[in-house]
């Protein structure tokens, strides 16, 4: 999966052209389930994600209106048309899941979800969740 990510970012680079985006509904949204902005958590987090007027699938995948989430992680929300980048404030999920328990350490953080495609590129119109902040007390 790290290969095919790279090779994409790669052409992408290359051709100095943002990657094609693949359509959502008008009425999708993602949210977090059980956080809300400006809530003190202890850590590790539980973040838990929401989504409607979409389905979840695995990376790869081509299914319409179908994609799959990441936790962005202290981090501006990624450009439009661009493969979102993977490292430890852009976690991805491509198995489809809907949940995770992050590690934070103590003080200040902003969470956003953004939902992707099979490629890891954020659906046109953009389906992201408000951006919130959680403090993690010690």
């Amino acid at each position: 999966m790290r290969l095919r990510l790279l090779a994409a970012a790669a052409v992408v680079l290359v051709s100095g052209f943002a990657a094609a985006q693949t359509a959502s509904p008008p009425n999708a949204r993602v949210y977090f389930i059980n956080l809300k902005n400006g809530q003190h958590v202890k850590s590790p987090v539980l973040v838990q994600f929401g989504l409607s007027g979409m389905g979840v699938a695995p990376a790869g995948s081509t299914n319409a209106n179908t994609g799959h989430h990441h936790l962005i992680i202290d981090a501006d929300t990624p450009p439009a048309g661009m493969p979102i980048a993977m490292d430890e404030k852009h976690r991805h999920f491509g198995g489809g899941q809907t949940e995770i328990s992050v590690p934070l350490m103590p003080g200040n953080h902003t969470l956003q979800l953004v939902l992707a495609d099979g490629g890891h590129i954020p659906h046109n119109p953009a389906v992201v969740s408000e951006k919130i902040s959680v403090t993690v007390d010690p």
